[in-house]
């Protein structure tokens, strides 16, 4: 009998090691592939995992609403969101008003800040948000974070989507559509430049962006605190002029279920010397995604992995 204990306790130490040294995985819910979130996703898959110990893998989604629910749930890790709506998820306002809210979310980090675009062609003779009566606009897909903002948008400036012809398709889709001539306008909120934008112009179609600035910002404003004023700046878009917006951080969301060892580790990864260089010339926003910024504009509590990290790197007390 003391043979067989002592052997049951050497195979369950065994499985234990193994389970310890066993291949981990992370999957990142992004957005769209004509914005920011994926490229910057797989950017930060690649630095963060480990060989033969982490694989982290960016996953094309339709967007902060989709990923907030994604992570909640257990299909994915983690996620990027806009961070009003990870506020309104964790305490159930907002858009989460008189559904279940999701008490689980944690940050991981803020990233960078996205901008609320308007794309317009240049020849429609749409000079502001008010002109989209009657027009041809996409939305962006449900469970976006760029349906959400349009809404707020159009609201502001007293339109709703009965008063458009809308279309709830993705940036790159919307692109298409410009190309062909059967679209007069598309919403994307993403961090600049946004492929979908920057290779529009280059397929040689003439855009310009749509003002949210005066009485309508301040209206968003006062009903979303994580909205901030920001500017498009002259020649982020070829032929482009500065345009006044409203900004919104991009946070990295997981659960509190998630290993907070786990969490820890790609935190630590994300800071690193390495990653920080290949962030800073894989992308613009990439230069944006710093220790200092990490946990500012934080829109629900940071996860214990994390929070342990930004302790030792003397950020966060």
């Amino acid at each position: 009998m003391k043979l067989a204990r002592a052997v049951g306790v050497f195979l369950v130490g065994v499985m234990l090691s193994a389970a310890a040294g066993a291949q981990q995985y992370l999957r990142i819910g992004t957005g769209g592939t004509g914005g920011t979130y994926y490229p910057i996703g797989v950017m930060i898959a690649s630095v963060v995992s480990e060989p033969g110990k982490l694989i982290a893998t960016a996953h094309a989604s339709n967007g902060s609403l989709g990923n907030v629910i994604g992570v909640a749930s257990g299909a994915l890790e983690s996620g990027f969101s806009q961070a009003d709506v990870a506020a309104w998820a964790v305490s159930g306002t907002g858009i989460f008003k008189g559904r279940p809210s999701l008490p689980e979310l944690r940050l991981i980090a803020n990233l960078y800040p996205e901008s609320l675009h308007v794309v317009v062609r240049k020849d429609a003779g749409i000079k502001t948000v008010a002109d989209l009566r009657g027009r041809r606009v996409a939305l962006d897909e449900p469970g976006s974070g760029t349906l959400i903002n349009a809404r707020q948008v159009l609201a502001a400036h007293g339109l709703g989507e009965t008063d458009l012809r809308p279309e709830y398709i993705k940036p790159n889709q919307a692109s298409d559509r410009f190309l062909a001539g059967t679209l007069d306008a598309f919403f994307l909120t993403s961090g600049t430049p946004a492929a979908a934008i920057s290779e529009l112009i280059a397929s040689g179609v003439d855009i310009a962006l749509l003002p949210i600035d005066g009485v309508p910002a301040e209206r968003m404003r006062a009903e979303s605190p994580f909205l901030q004023p920001g500017t498009i700046p002259d020649g982020t878009y070829r032929g482009v002029a500065s345009t006044p917006t409203l900004n919104v951080g991009a946070q990295w969301i997981t659960s509190e279920k998630v290993d907070a060892d786990l969490i820890y580790r790609v935190t630590r990864a994300l800071y690193s010397e390495p990653a920080q260089k290949a962030l800073a010339s894989g992308h613009p926003k990439g230069r944006l995604i710093t220790l200092a910024n990490a946990v500012r504009g934080a829109a629900i509590p940071f996860h214990p992995g994390a929070l342990r990290y930004y302790r030792e790197a003397g950020v966060l007390k």
